[in-house]
């Protein structure tokens, strides 16, 4: 397997699709619920999934395709090479405000994180990663993470997700919030992952997820030092849906000991 080309062809790839979404903003939206209301796909959506997957079938038939939109293959294992492919992650915003989402892209080998890509389309800013090559914004390098204390740092959270679901004791977190210096929310899994990525914000947490939303952003989180697990601090499984908790390297163990261990997560 020629990783090398792989990744320049899935970067080339995401470009073109950022661009042939640039061009849908002056278009109608055909606009659909999934699972609740609030849940949204456009036709946006799935026609972008659809350019990914006929990319990938044509140049790499053997491999499987994992899509939010349900145009991939059925998984029951992460044998062989996997993609992970959140098309447009932050639909709600794609539709309401035209920016704050991204296209969500990582490449698996057996379970094992290879390429992660994260394209904000708005602001043209492309966040990728080759495990064990460094990560980038566009070309430039980005800086391995570093150390931060909780008073110091501000934690992505987004608190419908808490309130929403009545099996989490959201007084919990009050004591993080409590002590961090801020916290923000921006509606894009993968976009508050690069902003971990990127030192723009310390600590991601959110409630309940798809390996889509997050594949891409961890290869990139982990290729800089940071962590990615689950509220409990387990490894992801990239086969089901689960709570996520990024943090840079020693805030990680800190929130997770300190504040997290009580919770039912």
């Amino acid at each position: 397997m020629k990783w090398e080309s792989l990744y320049s062809q899935a970067k080339q790839w995401v470009n073109e699709a950022g661009e042939r979404i640039r061009q849908s903003f002056n278009q109608r939206l055909s606009i659909q619920t999934k699972s609740n209301a609030n849940d949204l796909v456009t036709n946006i959506d799935k026609e972008t999934e659809q350019f990914f997957i006929k990319k990938i079938k044509e140049a790499y038939p053997h491999h499987k395709i994992m899509g939010e939109e349900g145009f991939g293959d059925k998984l029951d294992s992460l044998k062989g090479i996997v993609w992970m492919i959140d098309p447009i992650d932050g639909t709600m915003n794609f539709i309401h405000q035209q920016r704050n989402f991204a296209i969500s892209i990582g490449v698996y080998e057996d379970g094992v994180g290879k390429i992660g890509l994260v394209y904000d389309v708005v602001h043209d800013e492309l966040y990728h990663a080759f495990s064990g090559k460094g990560a980038y914004l566009n070309e430039t390098p980005i800086a391995n993470l570093s150390e931060t204390a909780v008073n110091k740092s501000i934690i992505a959270l987004n608190a419908t997700w808490v309130m929403k679901n009545h099996r989490i004791d959201h007084n919990l977190l009050i004591p993080l919030v409590r002590d961090a210096r801020g916290t923000r929310s921006y509606g894009s899994a993968a976009l508050e992952m690069v902003f971990v990525a990127t030192g723009r914000v310390d600590a991601y947490i959110s409630m309940r997820l798809s390996p889509w939303d997050y594949a891409a952003g961890a290869v990139i989180i982990e290729e800089l030092g940071g962590v990615v697990t689950n509220l409990r601090g387990e490894k992801l499984d990239y086969l089901t849906q689960d709570s996520l908790f990024v943090a840079k390297p020693g805030l990680h163990q800190t929130i997770l000991q300190e504040y997290l261990k009580d919770g039912k997560w």
